[in-house]
């Protein structure tokens, strides 16, 4: 159980938790909801005590073990894969090591007079690493690796020479691997596959512990979480039931209130139209008075406020292209003894959207850059089209931004031409109020990170849009707007994600890589789950 009671946090000027409170049973599965930058990877490091809080109290069972997945993995080598989710698996890798200190010490002749002290101490050590699993760490580390998209291949190699996002799925694993009481994980699916989401519901869903997660994917959300955790201007709200399901109560709610505040504005415009009416008069006055203090002691309803101004993308008209945006016959790529495409074939024409799906490592990435330019093929026919200006939203992007200029700066900066107030206005549209403007990048959540890139990709918008994961990071609300702003948009849509709410909205093609080989499938993500039977590529 996770008890928070009155809580209190400022981050310089802005507050974060107001008088905040929330109970969490155990055995919940809780999805933690909210903008970006309202404090919910703040709410988890004050769980975890990484940072602390000024007033109020966060109580959790005594005894009880936290496992905490955030988007930081830390320095990863000098050991395999598989060692290295084992290493990072809590308390069971620091017995682990524990235990064989103890085990060099009992081999040790100088210090058999200490042999009891020892032994007792192994003892005791052991009986715990054993109730904990720590037998078997490394098989079910093998499983969960499996799980999360690892090859036996690739469990064994450096970890060292991972990318970033596999690392992610390292630091997920051995987090996993910790069996906590309480797991905490701060946007699990980002960086990952279909597949591995699939398998990650999966896991959650077989937990017995109490979950709590941020995730900006709907359906994830949908298929795993019996709660729903709403960080909004400083309090926290507790919903029964998947996302949907709080989105209906929501919705509810909202009109019940503007309901009551409606008959409450006209109860007092029918009275003060009375008291207007009458109070000149002398039979009427103190009668007029009377209901005046009556509407005084009235305790007055607010109108029920948006539960913030929505982010509203806007992608202006752009040049019209050619008819052909990309054609590709028998293309070719190979990274040492690694084939990569073997004969792939691709017409993309004006205004299609096609997404690209496969597992982590299949191309997708490489397919996207050899069309953007920065990559060359080995081989085969390939050519783009006429007047294309390409936008391309690449997965590490927003790590791009300047640390130290501030999100007008931003703009300014890459548009040293244009006005402040048409600048100011393309930010507001993407969710950046006034108070937002003069904040350094290093501030900003992933998201709003996220946002502020694609203000500057759009500013002059391209008719050609590549985008790499466009909607990791973005809270719901942000990615459903960008998903309305695509809708109009009049170019031509290249894109990855691996959300399945993304890709049924966007996708008009579907290209599936896999060892290889690629298949296109004309027609939108359902249409190719009820072709192939794929939940995710690769899965039956």
């Amino acid at each position: 159980m996770i008890n928070i009671t009155g809580l209190d946090y400022r981050y310089g000027s802005q507050i974060i938790f107001d008088e905040a409170s929330v109970k969490v049973e155990t055995g919940w599965t809780v999805g933690l909801i909210g903008p970006n930058g309202c404090g919910k990877t703040t709410l988890f490091r004050l769980i975890t005590g990484e940072e602390q809080h000024e007033v109020g109290e966060i109580a959790l069972p005594t005894g009880s073990r936290l496992g905490y997945f955030d988007q930081n993995v830390g320095e990863m080598s000098g050991c395999d894969v598989v060692e290295q989710a084992v290493r990072s698996a809590g308390r069971v890798a620091d017995l682990r090591g524990e235990l064989s200190t103890l085990e060099d010490a009992l081999a040790d002749p100088e210090k058999a007079d200490d042999l009891d002290r020892i032994m007792s101490k192994y003892s005791a050590l052991q009986a715990e690493f054993q109730v904990l699993g720590g037998y078997d760490v490394e098989p079910r580390a093998r499983e969960i690796l499996g799980g999360l998209g690892f090859t036996t291949e690739r469990m064994e190699a450096d970890v060292g020479i991972l990318s970033g996002g596999w690392k992610m799925r390292v630091a997920l694993a051995g987090v996993l691997l910790q069996q906590p009481d309480i797991l905490l994980l701060d946007e699990p699916t980002n960086h990952l596959d279909l597949e591995s989401i699939l398998w990650l519901e999966s896991f959650i869903r077989d937990f017995r512990g109490t979950v709590v997660m941020t995730c900006h994917d709907h359906e994830f959300l949908n298929g795993v979480a019996d709660r729903i955790l709403e960080v909004d201007e400083g309090k926290l709200r507790l919903f029964p039931g998947n996302y949907d399901y709080y989105l209906a109560q929501r919705a509810l709610e909202t009109d019940q209130r503007q309901a009551a505040f409606e008959r409450q504005q006209g109860h007092i415009n029918r009275e003060m139209r009375w008291i207007n009416s009458f109070r000149a008069k002398a039979r009427s006055a103190s009668q007029a008075q009377s209901r005046l203090r009556a509407l005084d002691k009235l305790e007055k309803l607010e109108a029920p406020r948006g539960r913030r101004k929505k982010v509203v993308f806007r992608i202006p008209p752009t040049k019209r292209s050619g008819n052909d945006i990309f054609v590709a016959e028998e293309l070719t790529k190979s990274f040492g003894d690694l084939d990569v495409f073997l004969g792939l074939d691709l017409h993309i024409r004006r205004q299609e959207r096609w997404a690209f799906l496969g597992v982590n490592g299949a191309g997708k990435t490489t397919l996207l850059k050899m069309i953007h330019g920065d990559v060359d093929p080995d081989g085969g026919k390939w050519k783009s089209g006429a007047s294309l200006e390409m936008g391309y939203f690449a997965q590490h992007s927003t790590e791009l931004l300047h640390p130290q200029k501030t999100v007008l700066d931003s703009m300014h900066g890459e548009f040293p031409g244009e006005s402040i107030g048409a600048l100011r206005k393309c930010l507001a549209g993407f969710g950046f109020d006034e108070g937002d403007m003069d904040k350094v990048t290093s501030w900003l959540s992933g998201g709003e990170k996220a946002r502020l890139v694609l203000a500057l990709m759009l500013f002059h918008p391209p008719n050609f849009l590549i985008l790499d994961e466009p909607t990791n990071h973005l809270d719901v609300d942000s990615k459903q707007t960008l998903l309305e702003a695509l809708e109009r948009y009049d170019g031509t849509i290249l894109f990855v994600s691996h959300d399945r709410h993304f890709l049924e909205a966007v996708a008009t093609h579907i290209l599936e890589i896999e060892d290889g080989v690629a298949m296109s499938y004309s027609g939108g993500y359902k249409e190719y789950v009820a072709l192939t039977g794929h939940a995710a590529p690769g899965a039956g």
